[in-house]
């Protein structure tokens, strides 16, 4: 396989290996394809998460479980998540 990079991405690279972190730019894009594979499974066990979450809510909603809602105070809380979720 052949890859071609930008100027900054191959910078970097030999940065890493120069840094001593790294033996060779194999091993640094070896780590970082690593990384994007567990961000990758991370955030399908947060979709998993949420369509149960909506599955659950929906059957409350056929059952006729359904509370009140304050929709400034539900949306601050949904912001306030997805800022945390941002930073992670």
């Amino acid at each position: 396989m052949k890859i071609s990079l930008t100027p900054e991405l191959e910078q970097l690279i030999q940065e890493k290996v120069n840094s001593g972190q790294y033996r060779s730019a194999v091993e640094v894009i070896h780590e970082g394809l690593q990384l994007l594979r567990e961000r990758d499974v991370r955030n399908e066990q947060k979709l998993a998460e949420l369509r149960g979450e909506i599955d659950l809510g929906l059957k409350d909603l056929e059952q006729g479980r359904v509370a009140p809602v304050d929709a400034e105070k539900t949306l601050a809380g949904i912001r306030a998540r997805r800022s945390a979720s941002a930073k992670e």
